[in-house]
């Protein structure tokens, strides 16, 4: 499941990369000399919106978490079900919003998707990468991705925890 996680996350940067790259290669243009320092400060830029991003998301995880599951106990993961949905909404949002609005500067999908959404919940990643494959029309691909990915994934997890009962 890292491993697909990892791609997960890979991808939706590599889209916002795509149009932040876009946007330096312009401002590169019009700067005469020294454009190296305007790449170098965007890409800190970038990083220090993942980790702000990420801090809240992972805020926000451990209070959604921790209010669902005092009101409706731990019979149940209510809590990490609801936080994958809301992921699940808060990645199809961001990133389509974010794709649509051309005057909005693609650092913000730094700081949403991947910084706040990332470190709220990898499903929501997952799921969008779903989608977008199956909306690419490649079905079968989408499915064995789908599929694949909750496989391996729960076996890993078994096997993670397999090795840790070792003694």
């Amino acid at each position: 499941m890292a491993a697909a996680e990892s791609k997960s996350t890979s991808y939706v940067a590599l889209q916002i990369e795509h149009s932040l790259t876009a946007e330096l290669t312009d401002i590169e243009k019009k700067l005469p000399v020294c454009h190296s320092a305007v790449i170098t400060g965007e890409k800190m830029q970038k990083y220090l919106l993942i980790a702000i991003g990420g801090a809240l998301g992972s805020i926000a995880r451990y209070w959604v978490g921790s209010i669902i599951t005092s009101k409706m106990g731990t019979s149940f993961p209510y809590g990490t079900a609801l936080i994958n949905i809301t992921a699940c909404v808060m990645i199809g949002f961001s990133l389509t919003f974010l794709a649509n609005r051309a005057s909005l500067s693609p650092a913000w999908g730094f700081l949403v998707p991947i910084g706040f959404v990332g470190a709220y919940s990898t499903f929501s990643t997952y799921e969008w990468e779903t989608l977008s494959t199956i909306e690419a029309g490649t079905y079968m691909l989408g499915a064995a991705y789908a599929a694949g990915s909750f496989l391996l994934g729960l076996i890993a997890v078994w096997a993670g925890s397999s090795i840790a009962k070792i003694r």
